[in-house]
């Protein structure tokens, strides 16, 4: 009785959060009580935690796509031509990385970009919700990154003028590529630098006059990184050192080839989607969710009874949590995707059904109740398992997660594909966790 009474107080906290996630902006109690009314406003949740250096702060909303909220969409193709085929992949990265280093600049909310391949094209997909000038956007991406490396300033009064860094004449032309090795002493990731000949004079130049002082790198006039000169440089290659992991160091190696390699990009498709349709569209949708959920729900209280109704309450928990999770991940909401939510609010109920109907046989057969209802749970377990992986499977696929050529890239499917695997993890969680217990507990 206790394990149950835990589990119970463990759903219904579950569905508090849940609930208190998805209220919208600016949500208020208003009422009456007697003579007395009551007026209680309460704010968009949000989270902001910061421990130590480590903070995570997220504006719980629901992030609304292109086609919900309007925008631009951008289509850019790389042209590698003048690239080696072993570099070509590393440079679409790098100008991948430079794209969505600028749109952050931009503040465009939510961006998405993603590669992809389209025979020998490598083309880079943007969609940039809320922007409605394709020209600024189009300026705005399509300029290739430029890579400069300043010296420390030696004019004793350069604190007061504020210009601590002279820019060099040394730049992203000069140097060939930028990879991540590891050092052979500490075993700590390193990210190495080689330049071009006439580069290779230049930052030897550079170096013999900045030994025990900073030369910073700078991408689009940012600094990405401040490594101090320990001896002069002749030979055109030179080391990065510094307190940084792996992943940091690959991150720093795209960055300095995004600048180094010449990976100019040209757009090959644009487009701007208006809202007002996708403010109809979600409408429609919302509108056919409801009644869709509503007939639902009455099928299954009208023909199975008190099961039916507890089948209800585990789905409506299933909505309140689906929505909570759309905003703490959070899920750029598409059209296709709200598709993929809709689909799942049935399959959330094929499990109850499969349940109860083997119920039904097994207390035909003279089992008691009990031992029926965890019967029915447990011999349709294997068919509920293959169903929902199928549906992973399926889902996977149209995601995409591996960028495969050979499948989808389109971002309007995979938006389908993520509602749809969420949807159907969730179900499981609620077909036989929350409806499980809430039979155990409440029916007789």
């Amino acid at each position: 009785m206790k394990k149950k009474n835990t589990t119970l107080l463990f759903i219904f906290l579950l569905t508090l959060l849940a609930i208190y996630i998805d209220l919208p902006e600016n949500f208020r109690i208003k009422g009456k009580i007697g003579k007395y009314s009551f007026d209680l406003p309460i704010n968009r949740p949000a989270i902001d935690i910061k421990i130590g250096n480590f903070r995570i702060k997220k504006d719980l909303k629901i992030v609304q796509g292109l086609d919900l909220q309007g925008g631009t969409h951008l289509i850019f193709e790389a042209e590698m031509q003048d690239l080696s085929p072993q570099d070509r992949p590393q440079a679409l990265e790098a100008a991948k990385q430079n794209i969505e280093k600028r749109i952050n600049f931009f503040g465009v909310s939510e961006p998405t970009v993603q590669t992809a391949k389209s025979g020998d094209s490598q083309r880079i997909i943007v969609d940039l919700p809320g922007v409605k000038d394709i020209n600024q956007a189009i300026e705005l991406i399509g300029q290739t990154a430029q890579l400069e490396f300043w010296e420390e300033n030696p004019d004793p009064k350069a604190t007061e003028s504020g210009k601590l860094f002279l820019k060099t004449d040394l730049t992203g032309k000069d140097l060939k590529k930028s990879q991540v090795s590891f050092d052979n002493q500490t075993g700590q990731p390193v990210v190495g630098l080689e330049f071009s000949g006439e580069g290779a004079k230049k930052f030897a130049e550079i170096t013999k006059r900045n030994v025990g002082r900073i030369v910073a790198i700078y991408l689009d006039g940012v600094p990405i990184s401040a490594p101090r000169v320990e001896e002069p440089i002749l030979e055109g290659k030179a080391v990065i050192r510094g307190d940084f992991d792996l992943n940091q160091a690959k991150k720093l190696s795209i960055q300095l080839n995004a600048g180094a390699l010449p990976v100019p990009v040209k757009i090959i498709e644009q487009k701007n989607i208006g809202a007002t349709l996708g403010q109809e569209s979600v409408q429609e949708s919302l509108r056919a969710g409801l009644v869709g959920l509503f007939l639902v729900a009455f099928f299954m209280a009208s023909y199975y009874g008190k099961l039916g109704i507890l089948a209800d309450i585990a789905l409506i928990i299933y909505g309140l949590i689906t929505l909570a999770l759309y905003k703490l991940i959070p899920v750029t909401l598409t059209l296709p995707g709200l598709a993929g939510f809709l689909l799942t609010i049935g399959m959330a109920v094929d499990s109850n059904i499969l349940i109860f109907e083997r119920m039904k046989e097994e207390i035909r057969s003279g089992k008691p109740l009990k031992v029926a209802m965890e019967l029915g749970f447990g011999r349709t377990w294997d068919s509920i398992r293959d169903a929902n992986v199928c549906t992973l499977i399926t889902g996977f696929v149209l995601f995409n997660p591996l960028n495969w050529s050979f499948l989808n890239v389109s971002g309007m499917v995979r938006g389908f594909a993520l509602t749809l695997i969420l949807g159907t993890i969730l179900s499981l969680f609620t077909g036989i966790i929350v409806s499980r217990n809430l039979i155990r507990i409440f029916y007789k």
